[in-house]
């Protein structure tokens, strides 16, 4: 707490510092302000220069586009110019305060379009951070889509550092992090569960999207609460001038979207539906896929109300929905005999936000932020009928405050309180079921954190950012919390007493500094050295014993016995552009170490525990890889090539037995795949048509094998040595896509165009995972289980109006 005192007192100080400047003493004073964005998307334009032509004064516009002039009375002329955007001049008489929106063109040639970045062209060598990666939803739309959905998950796979456990799977993993460990933020709403289908798709509409960045590296000291890294996804302001409707006709979803003014610029409106009801397609499957259920909504808003040109409010609101069911087997988990087991699960965000520019050096923003995700599987079966229900609710305050005192700093404050409440699992039986009912207790904490940051240019060459973040949980009734015996390991019977706390009192609490640095040296003309470190902590988990996790794996906050996840990443970068940007090439190598990871006990049964430290294991881990980007900007040919070379091992020991995996010695995690290569190029010939390509490769991922098998009263059951020794077979893949657009040199009103992509290509039986029917005759017989066998072509129409 005593840092909290620390940090509110500093910035008391300067803020009152800044109250005392005077702008400009000698006389009065008017200020032009605004914001500058992108003619096609409506994106704020960050780092637009701005020159003051009558009196040769620059300004450059802030991260939201918004730029404030103070000039004494009287006519000017100011032009706006950006790095790939047409230069525009604004000419104005100042008597009184002025509000201007100016928007800006790109200037970029038809055949010629950066394919990753949104950023001016040589931004991964300017900026500070490392292992920043920025895609924009038209280099997304160039990616080969599965079934015709253009995905934004699925695009941050061909970005180095990123993999997946496997083909469809929920989640991706970045530099040795377990999927939980990527805080992902839509609109600054965290998204438990980022996938629908089981992981085949995406929740976020790329029809709202306005860009992505991922942050695998170089986390700014504002984000926190997750050990490996941020996704944020922002999305895009309404139009506040004119309505427009927009969408697309697809096999496996179609999307609507509409955008508009309802007061002209004060207050606008977007909302984007999309929906996929595929049921229809499972009657003509094969009799055993007859009865399955794979179909999906979501549904996402925005209002944006700005009285004045100091005063922003939007207001977010975001709904999905999937429904699962597999008609002939279980993944219910419950070692209950199910026919069929159906999943449903949802996402319900809400953030109200509030920009206030107090001046052009100072800006705050607040957000409060509802986030809640629930999630059920239930099998139909009269004997043995139940339902299982789980949920998350995640309800924050957040206030950011930004000071720019000069061109050489800028300073980030601000503080987040966090209020969790986890309903781990209720198991409900049905009517005439001889299922049992269970009901765990409920997880409640706070977490609460503040920050402090400095982007500092302390010369042409040379530039820092650096912060400091403190943050803690505080564990709250009611809850019951076991005390185990002191030289024993964690189980149900070594349980020596239970003590229960009231509501709302504080039971345990656990917390820390987390430091950020980032630097960057320009060693010449397009090239750039770089270098990070930053800790991470995370108190909040998802357990699973699954390798992909299932929507309704448990949730789980650190307390007394599972401690919060600590990671620590060192960074070293080289970034290297030609002279006219058309070629980047780029290499990080890092290290993490990572404290308090998680893993399963051999047997566990997480799902319905009563205490889930019975049942899980911590140790340490460490993960270190090189990645590298070769990419092309320009040209009839377009597209880049991401090299990644990643390992990470785990180690749990324990004083006893039961608490060690692989006898106490390190081994693989599940996500830990030594090599991965993708390979994307866009041949664009002509203004109305594109062809695209990619390709993948990876090492297949590790799995453990059973070394023998035994007969237990006639039964056999299988025996395990060693975890994650084997490994599934490499995987690779080819993608194809073209896209027929109308001749942008033809103006219509209407807009609409035609994607025909074949995901796999060659059709490939990549594995998913290998299974094993046991037979006395040897210790197993392997299987391989694929998601996409065959190669799957798709057609999407598109329209805008």
């Amino acid at each position: 707490m005593r840092f909290l005192h620390l940090l509110l007192l500093s910035f008391c100080l300067i803020n009152g510092a800044f109250a005392q400047q005077k702008i400009n003493p000698n006389g009065p004073t008017f200020s032009a302000t605004g914001y500058v964005k992108d003619a096609k998307t409506g994106k704020p334009i960050q780092g637009a220069n701005i020159v003051v032509l009558n009196v040769s004064k620059g300004y450059v516009t802030a991260k939201d586009g918004f730029y404030t002039v103070q000039l004494a009375p009287g006519n000017y002329i100011l032009r706006f110019s950006h790095v790939g955007y047409r230069t525009k001049q604004d000419t104005i008489s100042l008597q009184k305060t002025l509000f201007r929106e100016i928007v800006m063109e790109d200037d970029s040639k038809d055949l010629e379009e950066v394919v990753v970045t949104s950023e001016a062209p040589d931004r991964n060598v300017r900026k500070i951070e490392i292992g920043v990666s920025q895609l924009t939803i038209k280099s997304i739309r160039r990616i080969p889509p599965l079934m015709g959905e253009v995905d934004i998950v699925r695009s941050l796979l061909l970005l180095p550092g990123v993999t997946t456990v496997g083909e469809g799977a929920p989640g991706y993993n970045v530099r040795g992090g377990s999927a939980d460990q990527n805080l992902i933020l839509f609109d600054d709403a965290p998204v438990f569960n980022s996938s629908h289908l089981m992981g085949f798709f995406s929740v976020f509409n790329p029809d709202v999207v306005r860009d992505v960045t991922l942050n695998r590296g170089g986390v700014a000291a504002a984000f926190g609460g997750r050990a490996s890294s941020v996704l944020d996804v922002k999305i895009k302001e309404p139009d506040a001038e004119k309505w427009s409707v927009n969408g697309g006709i697809g096999i496996i979803s179609s999307r609507l979207a509409v955008e508009g003014p309802i007061v002209k610029n004060k207050l606008s409106f977007l909302a984007a539906a999309r929906a996929s009801f595929n049921d229809f397609l499972f009657k003509i499957a094969p009799p055993n896929l007859r009865g399955t259920k794979a179909n999906f909504y979501d549904l996402t808003t925005k209002f944006k109300y700005q009285p004045d040109e100091k005063n922003t409010i939007t207001l977010t609101g975001y709904v999905s929905k999937d429904i699962f069911k597999l008609a002939s087997d279980s993944l219910s988990g419950q070692e209950i005999n199910a026919s069929s087991t159906q999943f449903n699960y949802q996402t319900m965000n809400a953030v109200l936000r509030w920009n206030y520019f107090m001046s052009k050096q100072v800006n705050l923003a607040t957000a409060v932020i509802l986030s809640r995700y629930r999630a059920d599987l239930s099998s139909p079966d009269s004997s043995n009928a139940f339902r299982l229900e789980s949920g998350v609710w995640h309800r924050q305050i957040k206030s950011d405050l930004t000071l720019t005192p000069n061109e050489t700093h800028q300073w980030q404050v601000g503080v987040s309180a966090i209020d969790y409440l986890l309903q781990p699992n209720t198991r409900t039986p049905g009517p005439y079921s001889n299922v049992l009912p269970v009901d765990l207790d409920r997880e409640r904490a706070y977490e609460l954190a503040a920050y402090i940051q400095d982007e500092w240019k302390l010369n042409t060459n040379v530039a820092l950012v650096a912060g400091l973040r403190y943050s803690a949980l505080l564990n709250r009734g009611p809850a019951s919390v076991r005390t185990y015996q002191e030289n024993g390991p964690r189980q149900d019977e070594t349980v020596t007493s239970t003590q229960t706390y009231g509501a709302g009192k504080i039971y345990h609490s656990t917390g820390g500094l987390e430091p950020r640095l980032a630097i960057r040296w320009s060693v010449g003309e397009g090239k750039a050295v770089k270098a990070g470190y930053s800790r991470l902590r995370q108190y909040i988990q998802q357990v699973t014993n699954t390798t992909a996790a299932l929507p309704t794996s448990r949730w789980h906050l650190s307390d007394q016995y599972t401690k919060p996840v600590i990671a620590d990443q060192w960074s070293l970068g080289y970034f290297r552009n030609t002279a006219d940007n058309a070629i980047e090439a780029s290499g990080e190598v890092y290290y993490k170490t990572i404290t308090n990871a998680i893993d399963y006990r051999d047997g566990a049964e997480l799902q319905l525990a009563q205490a889930v430290e019975t049942q899980i294991v911590q140790g340490s881990g460490h993960a270190y890889g090189f990645e590298g980007l070769l990419r092309k900007n320009k040209g009839r040919w377009t597209g880049f090539m991401s090299y990644t070379y990643a390992r990470t091992f785990l180690t749990m020991d324990s004083p006893y037995a039961s608490e060690r995996v692989n006898n106490g010695n390190p081994y693989p995690a599940n996500y830990d795949k030594p090599h991965t290569l993708n390979v994307l190029a866009t041949h664009r010939p002509t203004a109305w048509f594109s062809m695209s390509l990619n390709f993948t490769y990876s090492t297949g991922r590790p799995t453990t094998q059973p070394a023998a098998i035994a007969r237990v009263a006639g039964v056999l059951v299988p025996i395990y040595i060693d975890r994650n020794q084997q490994r599934v077979p490499d995987y690779h893949r080819l993608d194809f896509s073209m896209t027929f657009e109308q001749n942008p040199l033809k103006k219509k009103r209407n807009q609409s165009s035609w994607v025909f992509s074949i995901y796999n290509v060659y059709a490939h039986k990549n594995a998913y995972s290998i299974f094993y029917k046991l037979s006395p005759a040897s210790a197993s017989d392997a299987y391989k289980l694929s998601i996409f066998g065959t190669a799957f072509p798709s057609l999407t129409y598109n329209f805008k109006f």
